[in-house]
């Protein structure tokens, strides 16, 4: 339920701005912080609190009382050492979860062995989400759950209308999983019966492995 946890986000520039934003419209309370005043003072109105400061300097962020927010978000851009100094300051002051954005996989791997909970790679992540959109006409979304796994929904082709998931068997004879059909009025089924039929306008949620999905969609989806 929003209003639960805290947010403190550490560097607002595109990718921070835009998640202290999305977090603070959420109903959540968000703490922003960024050493450049012309960013804090883009993000005066989409943030609880926005600070300038220094987050490399631990005494700093210890006096800003990071370690009450249940999440701190490091999204410095391309400042490796700062990320780092950052990441491992909350570490040492004990924020439960830190997450933090990486724009290399060496910068991830060190962002990891420094204690780092979760590690994002925006750019490289979009890059995977658009060449999948790209690739096939009817994807509508794609989300990586590990390097071999994904859940992407997908609209229902005109061959599959009609069809139950019974009689289109796609798990026994693609190994892709049906977990939810999102209809047109907005109506979510989850999970969907073997009977339940594709109606027009339907997506279908699909979970499986990134080369059954691929040979699904390039062959007979239907």
């Amino acid at each position: 339920m929003p209003g639960t946890r805290e947010f403190v986000v550490i560097g607002l520039g595109r990718f921070g701005g835009s998640l202290a934003t999305t977090l603070y419209d959420m109903g959540y309370g968000v703490l922003g912080i960024d050493c450049s005043e012309d960013k804090v003072n883009r993000c005066k109105e989409s943030c609880t609190h926005v600070v300038q400061a220094d987050a490399t300097d631990e005494a700093t962020l210890r006096s800003l009382g990071v370690t009450n927010f249940d999440v701190a978000i490091v999204s410095i851009g391309h400042d490796m050492q700062a990320s780092i100094l950052v990441t491992l300051n909350l570490k040492e002051l004990g924020v439960p979860l830190v997450i933090a954005k990486a724009s290399s996989e060496v910068h991830g791997k060190v962002l990891k062995r420094i204690g780092a909970d979760r590690v994002v790679f925006p750019e490289r992540d979009m890059g995977v989400r658009l060449a999948n959109h790209l690739a096939v006409d009817n994807i509508v979304d794609y989300l990586e759950i590990t390097p071999d796994v994904s859940i992407v929904e997908i609209n229902a082709t005109p061959e599959m209308v009609g069809k139950t998931l019974r009689q289109m068997d796609i798990r026994a004879q693609r190994g892709v999983n049906i977990v939810a059909l999102r209809r047109a009025n907005q109506e979510v089924v989850v999970p969907p019966g073997p009977d339940e039929a594709i109606q027009p306008g339907d997506v279908l949620v699909a979970l499986g492995r990134n080369e059954d999905v691929r040979r699904w969609q390039n062959g007979d989806k239907a």
